[in-house]
C-alpha cells in the first residue's frame, strides 16, 4: 500500500521542516502573488532554511545502559538515536514549529522509541519511570499547539514514543457497526482497511493524510464531514490505554450507566494521562452516492444565519462550510477566477452523502435561497473537495515568501458568533499593528455546525518584516484573551497542548484544573508523560 505518510513503504516521510510530501510542495499562484503586496505591503524573503543534516543538536543524554533498558522493551532495532530521527520528532506542524526549524540549533528528543504492541508501550512507561525519562507520545506529528515539544520537564532526558508500528485494523463487527483500530493507524490507512470490508469511518480533518487514529482521539479531532458523521469523540465507543500505574480497557457496551464515562477522560488528554494504543469506533457502510453544490450568499452574517437554520433543521448536508468575503476572494484568486475576486459576497460549500440526499438537499437549498443565496453549481465545491487537504502546502509557500501565515480556531453559541468573530479579528489586526507595525489580512470560515452553535476558523496573513515568531507569540496571547472574554472556547479541535495551557483555567475553572491534576497524579505520579502539556504538576520521587 502506498500512502503519503511514508509509514508503509518508508520512502516518503513528511517534509521535516514543512508540511507533507516534498514532491507535492506548491508554488504560490500568480494571482495570489499579485494580491499579497496590495493586502500586506512589501515583505522580506527570509534566509534560506538550514538543511536537515546541518542542524546542530545537543548529544543525547541517554547512557548506553539507558538505551539497553529501552531496547529490552521494544527491541534494540527500534531505539533510534540518529540525527535525522531526533530532528523529525522535534515537534508538530504549527507555524511556530516551522519557524523554529529554520534555526541552525534546535531542541530535539534524546531518542525515538517505536513500540509494536500495547505491552511494549506499557514496558516503555515502566522503564521511563525507573530511568527518570520523560515520554512524548507521537502519532502523525501534526499537532499545532505545542503538544509534541521535546520537553523533559524536571526529568533528566526525554524520548519520543512513535506509535507508527501500532497500525492496522484489529477487529470489525459488521453487525454492530464498530471497528477496533490500532492507535498508530493513519487516516488513509484506516479508510483503506475499512473500505475493503465495505465500511467507512468518515473522519476527514485537514491533517487526514498524516494524522493517526490515536491522535484523533487524544486531541478530540473534528473532521470536515462532522455535520454528517459527527466529531471524532462522538465516534469513539471504546479505548485501550497504557498508563504508568496500570492499563485500562474501556467501553464494555453502548449506553452504559456504570458510573462516569471514563472514555471521555482520555479523549482530549493529549498523552498526559496515558498512551492510547487501541480505539474502537463507530463505522458505517461506504456511501454509494455523493452530490456537491456551491452557493454564494450576500455576506458572512447572512450565511451564518442560514447555516444555523440548516443545523437546527436536523436534515442537512454531510459537509457544510461558509467562507467569509476575505477567504472567498483568496480562494477565487487561487483558482484563477480573477473576474470574481472583486465581487462582494461569501461562499458556501455543501456535500451530501448517503441516503435521502434529495430531501436533505432540497431542504438546505430552500433555506439558502430564503436568505438570498444563489447556487453556483458543482465546480467550486469540486475544487474545494479536490484540494481540501492541501492548505498547509500553501502556508509553507507563504512562509518561504516572507509572509507570516497561521491558523487558529474557536467556537461559541450562535447568538455570540458574530461578536466573537469581530473580537478575534480586531485582536489580530490590532495586535500585529501594535507588536510588529505590520498589516494583516484575516480570513474566517465556519466548517463545524451544531444546533446550538458553530466553530470559527481563522487564517491569518501578516507582513511581519522582523521576528515573526516573537510577534506572533504576543499577538496570539491577545487573541486568546479576546476569545475567552467574548465567551469562546480556547480550542474547538486543535486541542490545548502547551500553547493554550496557560488559558485553560479560565475556561474550565480552577476546580476543573484540580480535577485534571488529580487524575494526572494518580495515573502518572512521576509526571513522565508529556510534561507541561495541558496541565503541569510537580513530579513525585521515584519509589525504589
Amino acid at each position: 500500500m502506498d500512502r503519503e505518510s511514508g509509514r508503509i513503504d518508508g520512502d516518503r516521510p513528511m517534509r521535516w521542516n514543512g508540511w507533507g510530501d516534498p514532491a507535492h510542495a506548491k508554488d504560490l499562484p500568480l494571482a495570489v502573488r499579485a494580491l499579497l503586496p496590495l493586502l500586506l505591503g512589501r515583505t522580506r524573503r527570509p534566509a534560506d532554511a538550514v538543511e536537515l543534516m546541518d542542524v546542530i543538536v545537543a548529544p543525547s543524554t541517554l547512557t548506553a545502559e539507558d538505551l539497553a533498558a529501552f531496547g529490552r522493551t521494544v527491541g534494540p532495532e527500534h531505539v533510534d538515536v540518529t540525527h535525522e530521527a531526533r530532528i523529525r520528532h522535534a515537534g508538530g506542524r504549527s507555524t511556530p514549529d516551522l519557524l523554529r526549524r529554520r534555526a541552525p540549533e534546535q531542541r530535539v528528543p534524546d531518542a525515538v522509541l517505536r513500540p509494536g504492541t500495547h505491552d511494549e508501550v506499557s514496558a516503555v512507561l515502566a522503564a521511563a519511570v525507573e530511568l527518570d525519562v520523560a515520554v512524548i507520545p507521537f502519532g502523525g506529528g501534526t499537532s499545532v499547539v505545542g503538544a509534541l515539544d521535546p520537553d523533559r520537564g524536571a526529568h533528566r532526558a526525554v524520548v519520543s514514543l512513535d506509535l507508527g508500528r501500532l497500525s492496522g485494523l484489529i477487529a470489525l463487527d459488521p453487525v454492530s457497526g464498530d471497528a477496533v483500530l490500532a492507535a498508530g493507524t493513519t487516516g488513509p490507512e484506516a479508510e483503506a482497511l475499512l473500505n475493503a470490508e465495505g465500511f467507512e469511518l468518515g473522519h476527514y480533518p485537514q491533517s487526514f493524510r498524516y494524522a493517526t487514529i490515536g491522535g484523533f482521539a487524544a486531541a478530540r479531532s473534528s473532521g470536515q464531514n462532522s455535520a454528517g458523521y459527527g466529531r471524532f469523540d462522538t465516534m469513539v465507543t471504546g479505548i485501550r490505554i497504557a498508563t504508568p500505574t496500570g492499563d485500562l480497557e474501556l467501553g464494555r457496551s453502548p449506553g452504559s450507566a456504570a458510573g462516569p464515562d471514563l472514555i471521555r477522560v482520555f479523549l482530549g488528554s493529549e498523552g498526559i494521562f496515558g498512551v492510547i494504543t487501541e480505539v474502537r469506533v463507530r463505522v458505517h457502510p461506504v456511501p454509494q452516492r455523493r452530490i456537491l453544490e456551491s452557493w454564494s450568499v450576500p455576506d458572512f452574517t447572512t450565511g451564518a444565519d442560514a447555516l444555523r437554520r440548516v443545523a437546527q433543521s436536523a436534515a442537512g448536508p454531510t459537509v457544510i462550510r461558509l467562507s467569509d468575503e476575505a477567504e472567498t476572494a483568496v480562494s477565487l484568486a487561487q483558482l484563477g477566477k480573477i473576474g470574481k475576486v472583486l465581487a462582494k459576497g461569501a461562499s458556501i460549500v455543501t456535500v451530501y452523502e448517503g441516503d435521502d440526499i434529495e430531501h436533505r438537499r432540497s431542504r438546505t437549498a430552500e433555506i439558502l435561497r430564503a436568505v438570498g443565496g444563489t447556487s453556483s453549481g458543482e465546480s467550486d465545491a469540486e475544487a474545494w473537495l479536490e484540494g481540501r487537504f492541501d492548505g498547509p502546502y500553501l502556508r509553507d509557500s507563504l512562509l518561504d515568501a516572507g509572509v507570516f501565515c497561521e491558523t487558529l480556531e474557536t467556537a461559541t453559541v450562535w447568538s455570540a458568533l458574530s461578536s466573537l468573530r469581530d473580537a478575534v479579528t480586531s485582536a489580530i489586526r490590532e495586535g500585529f499593528a501594535a507588536e510588529a507595525g505590520a498589516r494583516s489580512y484575516v480570513m474566517c470560515h465556519i466548517s463545524h455546525v451544531y444546533p446550538t452553535g458553530a466553530s470559527l476558523y481563522f487564517t491569518i496573513l501578516a507582513g511581519v518584516r522582523g521576528d515573526q515568531l516573537a510577534a506572533w507569540e504576543k499577538v496570539k496571547a491577545r487573541v486568546n484573551d479576546a476569545i475567552l472574554e467574548a465567551g469562546g472556547t480556547i480550542s474547538h479541535h486543535h486541542a490545548v497542548g502547551r500553547d493554550h495551557a496557560p488559558w485553560l483555567a479560565q475556561e474550565i475553572g480552577e476546580t476543573g484544573v484540580r480535577i485534571l491534576s488529580a487524575i494526572k497524579r494518580e495515573l502518572d505520579p512521576h509526571g513522565i508523560l508529556n510534561p507541561g502539556a495541558v496541565v503541569a504538576i510537580e513530579r513525585t520521587g521515584r519509589t525504589d
